[in-house]
């Protein structure tokens, strides 16, 4: 951040610009997509067609049999939990085709298989329904070797860079029993020591609908960001011991409704300390104390209607949560958290698509502790700010972008490779140009030290896309904020 603002001048042409651009991609929004159901993001499906030559004197049909090939690992009660019919059903001949490719992408988007395919014939009134699967590997035992930094920037604006890795073993083993459960572990060594281990079962049951998770971690560091000059972390190196310290054990239940849609109820216990000379440079850092203990509740409901999950083109997503933050050592007066996110999905018709998403955040307390009174620049961004820290109880943020698919190779095969799990990777390049909108209100921040909070972050951008191997994007952007910095930045997500 540049010690001396922008001229009014160019301040002002810079959100003129920004203006006319958010009003051009919210136009862009608004016009109306093709009909019919767009494909998926890393692959192209087609509607069985052959429906009405089979049985053109119905009008309805009743589904006799549902068959599933492939599923080797998956369990079928699995999979028949997520379909919205069943043996016996009556449907609609007019509905049908739309029908079969909605349940193709429940199974689809469980994320258990690299391709969903579904075919139906139907004789004399009877339809037979069948799902062919080609399934994922589940087993991966990752070797961590990654930056003990929020992101690549931050990690090159350190002196000590080179000293600030992390390795170990990641491990992973999805579909547990073939059951769709989750096993996780990390241990990890190195700058930041990480040891966990966590379980996720989304249901339980003929219809799958109740279920649960848990886990237990444990982490220090050796060093650790401790108060923020200018927009931009200090850290705090400690030669002897650890600086920070932190453990928690959660439970909690999953009412799941589809993979659609799923409501979480948690409960957590943390045991946090930072060090004496931490805490002397920053007694704010915990509330009361250089060790703090509290229990957490949340509760968080999330519908998602995208047609994929890893890289979405069509569909909505909306997620609301509430948390309750009460602590067990003096000084901290509890939090209350209120969150939401919505995005909207839009086919533009040929390559193009259109994207929006808006989320915001609310922390209702007396005081919060500097470490929580975290806002933009950790899990939440305006692109572009990507090397500073925005403090905050409360913060909004809209996103909007327009995507082009620019290559689509279907599945390249690998050549020497016989197993069909790994030796089949599909690969989309997406050409995207985005507008993001951010605000974070803070009245108690310093505005010699500190000049973000409290007033309009914006930026704009082109970036690249590739959607690929089991589930990964890899994006590489060209930023420019409304401040006159500009750079590129890689991520691993989708952007909104």
């Amino acid at each position: 951040m540049p010690e001396e603002p922008p001229s009014a001048y160019s301040f002002f042409r810079v959100r003129r610009l920004l203006c006319l651009l958010i009003f051009w991609l919210g136009s862009v929004g608004m016009v109306s997509a093709r009909s019919g159901l767009p494909p998926d993001s890393l692959r192209r499906t087609a509607l069985d067609s052959l429906l009405r030559v089979q049985c053109p004197e119905y009008t309805t049909v009743r589904i006799g049999s549902i068959l599933f090939v492939g599923n080797a690992v998956t369990k079928e009660r699995v999979l028949r939990a997520e379909l919205d019919f069943q043996e016996g059903d009556t449907l609609t001949t007019v509905a049908l085709a739309r029908r079969l490719e909605l349940n193709r992408r429940r199974l689809f988007n469980l994320q258990l298989f690299h391709q969903v395919l579904v075919q139906a014939v139907c004789r004399e009134g009877t339809l037979t329904v069948l799902f062919s699967m080609q399934e994922r590997w589940y087993t991966f035992p990752i070797p961590i070797f990654s930056l003990a930094d929020r992101n690549f920037r931050s990690w090159l604006d350190r002196s000590d860079r080179w000293s600030r890795l992390d390795y170990g073993v990641h491990i992973v083993r999805r579909n547990f029993r073939g059951r769709n459960e989750q096993v996780l572990a990390n241990i990890q060594l190195g700058f930041n020591r990480k040891y966990e281990l966590f379980y996720e079962a989304p249901g339980y049951g003929k219809r799958r609908r109740i279920g649960v998770g848990g886990g237990i971690s444990y982490y220090q560091s050796h060093a650790l960001d401790y108060i923020t000059l200018r927009d931009r972390l200090v850290n705090f190196r400690q030669e002897d011991g650890f600086p920070i310290e932190r453990q928690y054990a959660t439970a909690g239940i999953r009412w799941r409704r589809t993979v659609q849609h799923r409501t979480a109820l948690d409960v957590s216990y943390h045991r946090e300390r930072v060090s004496d000379s931490l805490y002397d440079r920053n007694p704010s850092y915990y509330l009361g104390g250089p060790r703090r203990q509290y229990i957490e509740i949340s509760l968080v409901s999330t519908l998602n209607q995208r047609n994929t999950f890893a890289y979405p083109l069509t569909g909505q997503f909306a997620e609301v949560g509430v948390a309750y933050r009460g602590f067990l050592t003096a000084g901290s007066p509890p939090i209350t958290t209120l969150w939401g996110r919505y995005a909207k999905y839009v086919a533009l018709g040929g390559p193009f698509y259109y994207s929006v998403g808006v989320q915001g955040r609310a922390r209702l307390a007396r005081q919060v502790a500097y470490a929580d009174n975290r806002a933009f620049g950790y899990e939440v961004l305006v692109r572009g700010y990507d090397a500073y820290v925005i403090e905050g109880r409360q913060y909004g943020l809209i996103q909007q972008g327009v995507t082009y698919r620019l290559f689509d190779a279907g599945r390249v095969k690998l050549r020497g490779i016989n197993n069909a799990k790994i030796n089949s990777i599909p690969l989309v390049v997406y050409l995207n140009t985005f507008v993001d909108v951010g605000y974070v209100r803070n009245p108690s921040v310093a505005s010699v030290t500190n000049r973000l909070a409290n007033r309009t972050l914006a930026s704009s951008g082109l970036g690249v896309h590739v959607a690929t191997y089991y589930d990964w994007v890899f994006t590489l952007e060209y930023t420019r904020t409304i401040q006159g910095q500009g750079g590129f930045f890689f991520r691993t997500q989708f952007p909104i």
